[in-house]
């Protein structure tokens, strides 16, 4: 079954070769999650390709998705809203900037800052 699996091999050109086997590459991975002291992170609002509604952006987390979702999910639980944490950000729905910094400071991330 998992050699009949088309949809990992959609970007890849057909070969007239017959010994031809298609192999998957996955050089991508994940860094290390760095200590919340040392993290950058900077928490800003976004309004762009919203419809005009206003999220909160943490932004500059390095490490793991795991950890980057663990500390979505406590923003989010402490803010009482939803969102998302995927590709090194956080968003938050709503403009909870002040609140996210107290919070991302107590957690033990000291250099977290508004950015705007």
């Amino acid at each position: 079954m998992a050699d009949n699996d088309w949809k990992s091999r959609l970007g890849v050109v057909f070969s007239t070769n017959p010994d031809f086997r298609y192999e998957e590459v996955c050089d991508e991975e994940e860094p290390e999650t760095l200590e919340p002291s040392k993290q950058k992170l900077l928490v800003g609002i976004d309004r762009r390709n919203r419809s005009g509604k206003q999220v909160t952006l943490v932004s500059g987390f390095v490490g793991r998705e795991e950890d980057l979702s663990a500390l979505g999910k406590i923003l989010k639980t402490r803010c009482g809203v939803g969102g998302t944490a995927k590709e090194g950000e956080i968003l938050i729905q709503g403009d909870f900037r002040d609140r996210v910094v107290e919070i991302l400071k107590s957690l033990g991330y000291t250099r977290a800052k508004r950015s705007n």
